[in-house]
């Protein structure tokens, strides 16, 4: 999201624009040869079906890795799983199954740890807004504290929640507050207020049962935690929209029962939210950011299993939706499998305000036979800044990264990957890249194992990302940028 004032706003503008200036005088003097022959190739060798080795590497030869941070203790062990990032100025904010890391990434070929908080309580999904820092808990708890340790859901006292944190010094954050939540917090959605005042958390959880005192079904909610940016200790649950009052999708054979969302997109600027509700995906109007309404409900009874995240295009016209077949620890990206499970689905939205609908357009599904031991699935992933064309960043898992464009919905193309060979070609071991996003000219890639990668991205259709600079990103808050 875009905080800055308005002469900084100004200022990007014409930098911008000077810079789209010059490339359209490239292009139109440049002969359709010479542009062709300057292309790098995309991933020429995507469609293989020759695996790596354990830890070998491949990619497409326009995106290379540039830096790896590996674990460091106590968040080395196998156990401690890397999740998702958000990004601040020159840091880097990555949950852990543990806790979290700071990385300072002004040098992106040569990251640095600036601290390491340990406070177990997965998944803890993770924000940035000024000196705050949002952190979700997803497991049942034996309080809300650093020190908790697992307690099962069916007592009362047990917590789960949102986490607050202080982190205006990088080097040292500092825990200030806590909110329960019902059912927990798998995931949380940064909204900011339009009175600049208060931020909100949209906050998606699942998997009620009637055995659980705080989560109790049925749970078609979210909860919505409401801070006050110069009081944060006030945070509080301020509603619980219900989102489905006639019932989410019953579930089948092949897909999840909607018991809840497992996460949210917000496009603050159009006032758009976009819902990955495990058996629905759903389109919001958010321009009441304290009841946020469903305009927009689409299922996909054949192909996909749990709908699991969310990514607007620039022009808020389209939505990629994600399914995580096998909740992210099979071995999906296989030919029995196939293309058009655990794939992305992409949708056009058509018609204008509350006549808004979701349309299905296509599937896209990395074009790699991933080992039997990998889990590998269509996972969280950002857009790429580019002007005038529809192109993200995506984690796979063990799949690796791809890099695909979706300009035109019905024939969405990969244009660039990198992947490791899998943790062991003997037994299944959850690895993999959980988030990959790009920030501010680089890719950064957390792996639930290796830690932190960086890779670079050089290609003539992504380029002009370059010019556009945000001072911060949650991805799941996407801001806009210039266009044509």
């Amino acid at each position: 999201m875009l905080r800055s004032s308005t002469p900084r706003l100004r200022q990007l503008r014409l930098v911008s624009l000077t810079a789209v200036g010059l490339l359209l005088t490239s292009v139109a003097v440049a002969t359709p040869s010479s542009a062709h022959e300057a292309a790098p190739p995309a991933a020429a060798a995507a469609t293989t079906t020759d695996i790596p080795g354990v830890d070998e590497i491949r990619s497409s030869p326009n995106l290379r890795q540039i830096a790896n941070l590996p674990k460091q203790a106590p968040f080395d062990t196998v156990a401690a799983l890397n999740s998702d990032m958000a990004f601040q100025g020159k840091y880097a904010f990555a949950g852990n199954y543990n806790g979290f890391v700071i990385y300072d990434i002004s040098r992106p070929s040569a990251p640095k740890i600036t601290a390491q908080v340990s406070c177990a309580g997965s998944q803890n999904d993770i924000t940035v807004y000024g000196n705050l820092l949002f952190l979700s808990t997803d497991s049942s708890r034996s309080d809300d504290s650093c020190e908790s340790v697992a307690q099962p859901a069916s007592i009362k006292e047990s917590w789960e929640g949102i986490k607050v944190f202080d982190i205006s010094n990088k080097a040292n954050p500092q825990y200030i507050k806590s909110v329960e939540t019902a059912c927990g917090s798998h995931t949380h959605t940064l909204v900011p207020g339009k009175d600049r005042r208060n931020v909100y958390l949209y906050v998606s959880s699942y998997s009620p049962r009637a055995e659980f005192p705080d989560c109790q079904p049925p749970h078609d909610s979210i909860s919505i935690v409401k801070v006050p940016l110069t009081r944060p200790t006030d945070a509080a649950v301020i509603a619980t929209p219900n989102l489905f009052p006639d019932g989410g999708f019953p579930g089948s054979e092949t897909g999840s029962a909607t018991a809840g969302c497992h996460d949210i997109t917000a496009y603050p600027a159009k006032d758009l939210a976009a819902g990955a509700c495990m058996g629905d995906g759903i389109l919001l109007d958010i321009k009441n950011r304290e009841a946020p309404r469903v305009i927009s409900r689409v299922q996909d009874t054949v192909n996909f299993a749990f709908w699991h995240s969310a990514t607007f295009n620039n022009a808020g016209t389209k939505v990629v939706f994600t399914d995580e077949l096998g909740g992210g620890g099979a071995a999906t990206c296989n030919e029995t499998v196939g293309p058009t499970r655990g794939a992305d689905g992409v949708y056009d939205i058509t018609g204008r305000g509350n006549a808004r609908q979701l349309v299905f357009r296509s599937y896209y599904k990395i074009p790699r036979t991933n080992a039997q031991t990998e889990n590998c699935v269509a996972h969280n992933g950002s857009l790429i800044p580019v002007l005038g064309r529809d192109i993200m960043v995506q984690a796979w898992y063990q799949g690796g990264i791809s890099v695909w464009d979706f300009t035109d919905s019905r024939h969405p193309k990969e244009i660039a990957f990198w992947e490791r060979g899998p943790l062991s070609d003997t037994q299944a071991i959850t690895g993999g890249a959980w988030s990959t996003y790009y920030y501010n000219g680089h890719i950064y890639s957390n792996d639930i194992q290796k830690g932190l990668d960086v890779l670079e991205l050089n290609d003539w259709r992504t380029w002009t990302a370059n010019l556009v600079r945000f001072p911060d990103l949650n991805v799941q808050t996407q801001p806009g940028y210039l266009s044509w």
